[in-house]
């Protein structure tokens, strides 16, 4: 005899659903149901379902109530398929009932899982206001931000189904009753003796309000740890053209990785977006490019609050226009001169808690916003923090930085979040001419980057040479693969080679550094030349920090060859030049190099000394003035771009006398010079 009782288990909805809830029943025990009506509505965490009936036939058991919670493959209902449809009998039932006491005790389902969203009140229909709701309906409410505590429920028990939520209004609040923090069911504990309350008011209280609202928002977080020892190496360039150019701004760490973030989210704008509810629908806002930056600041009486200025349209700046923007709002902030302006409009934030040696960081992100990313401490990996520096960087290893992004998940995804700080990453490794564009903006060169060894010039060798029978390794240190630490060896090429470069090097800026001097008072760069470029000679940062300075023959400060070109550079190719190796004697040379490179003959004047100098140089340029007034027409040798040397003359003139010396004559070069 063939099998008529057909029986309904909850399918396979996805390997990671296990379970799911009931919604509402369709059909009720004792109805007909016609093959593939829907016989159930089950939600669970992933999807909502409807559950058809497999064959028609006559309902005669539903095996769990609305709001319980059955796993997959458990029974749902039975349905005997050897029935004759009644004439005129519904296919489904609208509304649902409470299965038959014929139901076996083995397979009654656990409770239901609702949330109570107010204490049921009866009405005069028999239903409840603000009952219990069904697992669909809390769904909806959380979707849609709706209040469902006045909603009066049809379902069994007063029961808050789909249907009825449909109609609910939205809360007040814009959030759904479900979302806000349960009420506390204990009093708080009573305060330790000695303890006192004080009330949060004025920003800080604003940043209590921000931080409770952000509990509203789902977010994740990617993790990327970055090489900076290229970013080290150009910000200490930068900051070196900066001093030479006689410009006062100095250029920190934070200000190049906040530049890096606002070009790359240019790039990749879905890193601005954010979320938005409006009129229940959810909304992705596409906002401009605004960074804000995280700035704690401190109060007379020694307390600290948080504040996050905003950098407006921050894409459409270059580095120099982004510094003075950044700066001008830090200022204001540490003032406490900061508007409401200055405070809103945030598309993404900026937090800097490597500043206080924070390796990593997972900040709060703020509503209206896209993510905040946060910058950990500039150190060695853990285990090297100890070890010599210059033996790491002679093997390539590098300073590093944990950079996180805490991102709306609703509106960006993991993959999003990845690609944004990998090419932050690659900016910040040089990538796409970054850093020839900062130096660019303040009207810098740039340092070429390194070329090929077969271009490498030298001063001994000015032209270029061929060294392509040579084995020159070109690629920097930290490009090559990782091999088993070493130690280094007195005969390693690398090294010899290095030292060989920084002996050149030296040589090129005692005889050409003049040509890269900062001379013209109108701004006309000089000329330089390649043989005082380090990026020429196949050097890397590492490997010239690990080659000690007392091996170089020179008296500029510095304790490695990286140290030593940074201040020849300062030396010989600031606002001052020399041009002393065609002397031919030796002890002259050598006596002209020592008072040159150790800056014995650069003598701090005692303010009285600098205000009679001052006087002096005023005197000269009002007698100049004088002269050309009086005597137009008449042939006079000009004095202006000269005028410093009466103060010279005169320290000599005086000089002589502490000497003994009783008479001295000038000799003039020209006739006619008064």
């Amino acid at each position: 005899m063939p099998e008529t009782l057909v029986k309904v288990v909850l399918p396979e909805m996805g390997e990671s659903v296990t379970e799911g809830s009931i919604v509402e029943w369709r059909v009720k025990v004792g109805a007909w149901i016609d093959a593939g009506a829907t016989l159930v509505d089950v939600t669970t965490d992933k999807v909502d379902v409807e559950v058809p009936a497999p064959a028609a036939g006559l309902v005669t058991k539903l095996a769990a109530e609305e709001g319980a919670t059955v796993n997959v493959g458990a029974l749902l209902a039975e349905i005997d398929t050897s029935a004759t449809r009644p004439d005129g009998s519904a296919t489904t039932a609208p509304t649902a009932t409470t299965p038959t006491a014929t139901m076996p005790t083995a397979t009654t389902p656990t409770a239901p899982t609702v949330v109570q969203v107010a204490t049921a009140a009866p009405v005069s229909n028999g239903a409840h206001v603000g009952g219990a709701a069904s697992h669909r309906a809390q769904r909806l409410a959380q979707r849609r931000h709706l209040d469902l505590k006045n909603v009066v429920g049809s379902g069994p028990g007063g029961m808050i189904l789909f249907a009825d939520a449909i109609d609910a209004p939205v809360a007040s609040n814009g959030y759904a009753a479900a979302a806000a923090p349960p009420p506390l069911t204990q009093p708080l504990p009573p305060l330790a003796t000695g303890a006192t309350a004080t009330p949060i008011k004025g920003p800080a209280n604003a940043l209590v309000g921000a931080m409770e609202q952000s509990l509203t928002i789902p977010t994740a977080t990617s993790f990327r740890t970055l090489q900076v020892g290229t970013l080290e190496a150009r910000r200490a360039e930068f900051n070196a053209a900066l001093k030479i150019a006689g410009r006062p701004e100095k250029i920190s760490f934070t200000h190049l990785i906040a530049f890096a973030l606002v070009r790359v989210a240019h790039e990749f704008p879905a890193i601005v977006t954010s979320f938005r509810r409006e009129n229940g629908v959810a909304t992705r806002v596409d906002n401009g490019v605004h960074i804000g930056i995280a700035v704690d600041t401190s109060r007379k009486d020694g307390s600290r609050f948080l504040v996050v200025p905003v950098i407006k349209d921050a894409d459409g700046l270059d580095f120099i226009g982004f510094r003075s923007a950044y700066e001008a709002l830090i200022a204001k902030a540490r003032d406490g001169k900061l508007g409401a302006d200055d405070l809103s409009g945030a598309s993404f934030t900026l937090t800097n808690p490597g500043g206080i040696g924070t390796v990593a960081s997972v900040p709060r992100l703020t509503a209206g916003q896209g993510a905040i990313l946060a910058a950990g401490a500039i150190a060695f990996p853990p285990g090297f923090v100890n070890a010599d520096p210059v033996a790491l960087k002679s093997i390539g290893v590098e300073k590093i930085m944990t950079l996180t992004s805490t991102y709306d998940h609703r509106v960006i995804q993991g993959a999003q979040s990845g690609e944004y700080l990998k090419r932050v990453d690659e900016l910040l490794a040089g990538k796409d001419g970054f850093y020839e564009s900062i130096f660019a903006s303040a009207g810098l060169a740039a340092p070429r980057p390194a070329v090929a060894a077969s271009a490498v010039a030298t001063s001994a060798a000015p032209a270029r040479v061929n060294l392509a029978q040579q084995p020159v390794v070109a690629t920097a240190v930290t490009d090559q693969h990782a091999t088993a630490p070493r130690e280094i060896e007195s005969y390693s090429e690398e090294l010899l080679r290095a030292v060989a470069a920084g002996m050149a090097i030296l040589s090129s800026y005692r005889r050409h550094g003049h040509l890269a001097a900062t001379l013209d008072p109108l701004g006309t760069p000089p000329q330089g030349d390649p043989a005082l470029d380090w990026h020429n000679y196949a050097l890397t940062p590492s490997v010239m920090s690990a080659i000690p300075a007392s091996i170089l023959r020179t008296k500029v400060a510095g304790s490695t060859l990286a140290d030593v070109v940074a201040e020849l550079r300062k030396t010989y190719s600031s606002t001052i030049a020399y041009e002393v190796e065609h002397i031919a004697n030796i002890q002259q040379r050598e006596w002209l190099r020592d008072y040159i490179e150790t800056g014995m003959h650069f003598v701090q004047l005692a303010p009285d000394r600098a205000r009679n100098v001052l006087e002096r140089l005023t005197k000269v340029e009002s007698f100049e003035r004088f002269l050309r007034k009086t005597y137009i027409g008449a042939k006079t040798f000009s004095i202006e771009g000269l005028d410093v040397m009466v103060p010279m003359l005169e320290e000599l003139v005086t000089l002589l006398a502490a000497d003994g010396v009783e008479t001295a004559v000038l000799g003039m070069a020209h006739r006619g010079r008064l």
